[in-house]
């Protein structure tokens, strides 16, 4: 899974899009489930980001088909970790 994103002056909203290609599941029925466990994931995280972006979290893998909700919720955190476009990342302290 990898995530690219770009900011976006136009907008006052950030935009989010999931791809799961034909390649990667052949069942439109599980294509659509990984959309939704990441839509369901990302939708709250949008108020934390640290402006307003285009997102697009792309699954090159079929094993998010097996994963549980809380290895899938702890890949995503590393990545928008990583990205650096979360206000305050989880596990990194501010300092005073």
């Amino acid at each position: 899974m990898t995530i690219k994103f770009v900011k976006n002056t136009h907008s006052t909203n950030p935009r989010v899009a999931v791809v799961v290609s034909k390649k990667v599941l052949k069942s439109a029925v599980r294509r659509n489930l990984i959309r939704r466990r990441l839509y369901e994931y990302i939708r709250p995280k949008l108020a934390d980001l640290n402006g307003v972006y285009d997102i697009a979290i792309i699954v090159t893998s079929n094993d998010l088909i097996g994963v549980s909700h809380k290895e899938l919720c702890d890949q995503l955190d590393q990545l928008i970790t990583r990205s650096k476009i979360e206000k305050h990342s989880p596990g990194v302290q501010k300092k005073s």
